[in-house]
């Protein structure tokens, strides 16, 4: 299981620097996030690849359903390229906040969801082949193009897409798992029971479970897909049960995110990123 951390504010200067520290002492990746209004999330990992070799570069996460295909290709293909073929994408229907309905309506869910599906769709035909890919849908499409054209990703066909799955209460198609299982990760929704429990084990399990049926329905191997489960092992803003990440590895979890989305903006939260990024990823290999 490999470790990766998000800031979850910093510049863009300060963001590269955590992540050349987070590579000295072994994280495997460094993650930003996508604002409507905000630091530029591919600007800073842009900025992190020039002063890092090895460690991943990433986001958790990227609303993809609100980017124009074309504008999120380009921006994710300019980082891997400036990384040599390090960069990931998370992605998901994104939670709405006064952050977002400021500047753009919550369009709803169904809407999100056929945006995100035809997105990605055309994100990764362009990054595949742009000059022979084409596509029309109900909210985008695209014309085959050879104007211009940047050279090929480092990762072919195109940078790995890790993907927000829940199960759906109740039954019914598990849309968010069959997306899920036709990229290259997942990043599973676990709830708690109740406001301040931990996230159990066996709901993680439900999520992996799925994911794993639906891929081998598909026909796609389960090798080398990646399964997230983001923690908290030094506060309480993700708190697992059992906390033992030995028990999520065998679930079936590659990679382990620290999220401290509970430290505050500025100065000191920024000194604490620091000092936990400094301590060197969670000693569980």
């Amino acid at each position: 299981m490999r470790a990766g951390f998000v800031v979850p504010y910093a510049t863009e200067r300060e963001f590269a620097d955590l992540a050349r520290l987070g590579e000295e002492r072994g994280w495997d990746a460094v993650f930003g996030w996508e604002a409507l209004y905000g630091v530029d999330a591919w600007v800073q990992l842009g900025a992190a690849a020039m002063v890092t070799e090895r460690i991943r570069l990433g986001t958790l996460l990227t609303p993809a359903s609100r980017h124009r295909p074309w504008d999120l290709a380009s921006r994710v293909g300019s980082v891997d390229r400036i990384s040599g073929g390090r960069a990931v994408m998370t992605v998901g229907l994104g939670a709405i906040h006064p952050g977002w309905t400021a500047y753009e309506p919550d369009e709803g869910r169904g809407v999100r969801a056929k945006k995100l599906d035809e997105g990605l769709a055309i994100w990764a035909g362009l990054l595949e082949d742009a000059a022979t890919f084409s596509f029309s849908g109900e909210h985008y499409s695209a014309a085959a193009n050879d104007f211009m054209l940047p050279p090929p990703t480092p990762q072919r066909p195109h940078p790995p897409v890790w993907v927000v799955g829940a199960p759906t209460r109740g039954g019914g198609r598990q849309r968010s798992l069959e997306r899920a299982a036709r990229w290259q990760g997942v990043v599973p929704a676990i709830h708690p029971p109740e406001e301040g429990a931990p996230k159990r084990l066996a709901d993680f399990a439900t999520v992996v479970e799925g994911v794993r049926r639906i891929r081998a329905e598909l026909g796609l191997p389960w090798e080398g897909y990646d399964v997230v489960i983001e923690s908290d092992s030094w506060g309480s803003f993700t708190s697992l049960e059992p906390a033992e990440p030995a028990a999520w590895e065998q679930a079936g979890a590659t990679w382990w995110v620290e999220s401290w989305w509970d430290l505050p903006q500025g100065p000191e939260g920024l000194a604490e990123v620091r000092r936990r990024v400094d301590a060197g990823p969670p000693t569980f290999r």
